[in-house]
């Protein structure tokens, strides 16, 4: 045998040996994946449902987005492993560790891990310019405001916090975009938004027709950060082509979730991707620019997977004891 034909022959068996070792890790990978979003017409939709497409392309996987509830529900489907990966709030987070989901109280959901940050949900509230409605203390009593979806995080929270600033009102529920043709045709008075921004149903709107966004007074922005989980925020004024100047509002932080119970591996190149391809998570929707492990701090809540936790330490971020599966 040649030294040329021996080189060439070990070059194979490497190569196969290498491709026979990549197969062996993705023995015990799902065959395909789904992850749990909210409703059409949020910003959960649009950036789950690319996060997931984009993860099925690269890794060659078949998978994709499903429309749910929203992040409580979320929080229950990966726990009981009806879907693999979600997306969820740090509020309904914290109470579906503690058992207090609003969907299954009592019931501690330990399977959740997290994966890496998303951005933070703004709470925020549209009406129709020729309402009248400007200021939040401008929405009259008895007046019906749209929550999203049942359970969702707006639904969950933004209720009491308007009851906190002395809101009375008729409660509605529905998708974002259901809502916002409602608005439209003056069946229901506002609709009290929490979603990423720019929420493409305030998008849609806005094209439509006149509407105000309403920002929270820095007395009403002191009080809800008092009794809520949230902090502050400013809705930049480049968001929407209404806003004329930043929005003052609160937020919370979002977090991809996944079973704790998947493979390391799977978990390790879904964070690996999805950490080291900003310019491709912008692609899916431009609130991804908070999508960067620096904003790892915002998790106190659920642990990390291993594979998230493997990829963050050998990139040089630490993860607190605590926080690791």
């Amino acid at each position: 045998m040649s030294i040329k034909t021996h080189a060439l022959t070990a070059t194979l068996a490497g190569a196969m040996c290498l491709a026979t070792a990549a197969q062996a890790d993705r023995e015990d990978w799902p065959e395909n994946f789904t992850v749990g979003t909210a409703s059409q017409g949020g910003t959960y939709f649009v950036y789950g449902s690319g996060w997931a497409n984009m993860i099925a392309d690269e890794l060659g996987l078949s998978g994709g987005g499903e429309v749910t509830g929203g992040p409580n529900q979320n929080l229950a489907l990966v726990h009981t492993g009806e879907v693999a990966l979600g997306l969820t709030t740090m509020g309904p987070a914290a109470d579906a560790v503690a058992g207090k989901s609003s969907l299954a109280p009592g019931v501690k959901m330990d399977n959740v891990c997290a994966l890496f940050p998303m951005y933070e949900t703004p709470f925020s509230i549209t009406t129709l310019a020729d309402s009248g409605i400007e200021s939040i203390s401008d929405i009259p009593d008895g007046a019906s405001i749209g929550f999203g979806p049942a359970a969702s995080t707006s639904d969950t929270y933004f209720p009491p916090m308007l009851e906190t600033l002395g809101v009375e009102f008729d409660r509605r529920n529905g998708g974002w975009n259901d809502l916002g043709g409602q608005l439209q045709d003056g069946l229901i008075d506002v609709i009290a938004f929490a979603a990423g921004i720019p929420i493409p149903a305030v998008s849609q709107l806005e094209v439509q027709t006149d509407v105000n966004i309403i920002e929270f007074t820095e007395e009403e922005q002191a009080k809800v950060m008092e009794e809520f989980p949230v902090s502050a925020f400013s809705i930049p004024a480049d968001t929407y082509q209404t806003l004329e100047d930043d929005a003052r509002a609160v937020s919370m932080w979002n977090f991809t979730i996944a079973g704790c119970d998947l493979p390391e591996d799977f978990v390790y190149e879904i964070t690996k991707l999805s950490m080291e391809n900003n310019d491709k998570m912008l692609d899916i929707h431009r609130s991804a620019k908070f999508s960067v492990p620096e904003n790892l701090e915002y998790n106190t809540v659920l642990p990390f997977h291993p594979g998230a936790v493997r990829w963050y330490e050998e990139n040089g971020y630490e993860i607190p004891e605590e926080l690791k599966r």
